[in-house]
């Protein structure tokens, strides 16, 4: 079962294995946590990405890390929120976190960061992503040592809240 645990700060800076990518279809960088990642990898990041012909929603791609201390980069696309039903964005969301988590262990990954996926501009409920993220992740069934890494105060003001026994300083 693989194991999750919630801190708070920028993503880019995890020292493991792999990072997660909320990107958008095209791979080639965006706001928020996307072009973050980009800045921080660097140029070579976005020329891999260039080559891998762009992600479907719910799914997942892997690239090299670049200049980030994570050996690579996995890419998952979440959904917008109000472009589907409660359900199907549910459906959608945990594929992110399963192909994402599956790509890692194919990868030889230990260890995982992930974003809360969707939960910015793409407008899931941030409540609801922590649900979604936490449960999707306990429920993997490898041994994956995954981090939810958490930028925004209302997002950990709800991890408090809701997952306080999970919180790592």
């Amino acid at each position: 079962m693989a194991s999750v645990k919630i801190s708070f700060g920028d993503i880019t800076q995890f020292d493991g294995d792999a990072i997660v990518n909320a990107a958008n279809e095209t791979l080639l960088g965006g706001g928020g946590v996307d072009g973050a990642i980009h800045r921080a990898a660097g140029p070579d990041l976005v020329k891999e990405c260039a080559t891998l012909g762009g992600c479907k929603t719910g799914e997942a791609k892997i690239t090299k890390g670049y200049r980030l201390k994570a050996r690579y980069v996995i890419h998952t696309v979440g959904p917008v929120y109000y472009e589907h039903s409660p359900e199907r964005a549910k459906q959608l969301l945990q594929n992110c976190y399963t192909n994402s988590l599956s790509l890692a262990q194919e990868s030889g990954c230990k260890s995982v960061a992930f974003p809360l996926i969707s939960a910015g501009v793409y407008g899931y409920p941030k409540q609801e992503a922590l649900q979604v993220a936490v449960e999707t992740i306990q429920s993997f069934g490898e041994q994956l040592e995954a981090t939810l890494v958490l930028f925004d105060r209302e997002a950990c003001s709800l991890a408090k809240e809701l997952f306080g026994e999970l919180i790592v300083q």
